[in-house]
Parts: C-alpha cells; sequence; structure tokens
C-alpha cells in the first residue's frame, strides 16, 4: 500500500480552515481516481515532544505508487493540489511513502 501523509500547519483561523477543509476540500479529494482511503485526524494531534504539532493530519491510501502519481496527475488531484491556497495558509507538508509490515 501507497500513503500519501498530508500534516497541514496551524491556521491562522483553525474555525474557518475545519469548515472550509470537511465542506470543500474533502469533497473534492474524494473524488480523486484510485484514492482508497481518506482518513482525517479527529482534533488537533498531540505533540508528543517539544514544539508546536500540525493542526491536522491528512491519510491518502492508493494501492501503488504509480497509482498515486496518476492521482495526483489527474485533473482530480491537480484541483485538489491547487485547492490548497484557499485554506491551508499555515502551508502543508506531503509525505509520500509505502507501507510494510514489521515484527
Amino acid at each position: 500500500m501507497t500513503k500519501l501523509l498530508v500534516l497541514y500547519n496551524q491556521p491562522s483561523d483553525p474555525v474557518a480552515f475545519n469548515r472550509y477543509y470537511f465542506a470543500t476540500h474533502v469533497p473534492l479529494a474524494q473524488k480523486i481516481p484510485r484514492l482508497r482511503a481518506c482518513i482525517v485526524s479527529r482534533e488537533t494531534p498531540r505533540t508528543l515532544g517539544s514544539g508546536a504539532g500540525p493542526h491536522l493530519v491528512a491519510e491518502l491510501h492508493f494501492d501503488s505508487p504509480q497509482d498515486l502519481e496518476a492521482a495526483l496527475a489527474s485533473p482530480q488531484g491537480e484541483a485538489a493540489k491547487a485547492d490548497l491556497q484557499n485554506f491551508a495558509d499555515g502551508g502543508a507538508t506531503m509525505l509520500a511513502f509505502e507501507t510494510k509490515t514489521v515484527g
């Protein structure tokens, strides 16, 4: 499985961020082809160390790195990426990786 982890930094207006994110951005992202699951943090994540943590974490699941690349290059993926400027004024970090079970 391939995942795209999006860490949204603290926005200037958390209430407006949440309203826009769940009403507009999530439905836009759910239209991305090849997306298997979209999971978001229920509340602001706790930082288990010093420093401020992200406001929200989103995890998008794809079957393979190729599916992720195709999804992001699709019109729906491009639209979702472009939409970040409409609400994520604190910025966001995107991490793509494959997962495996260990142990």
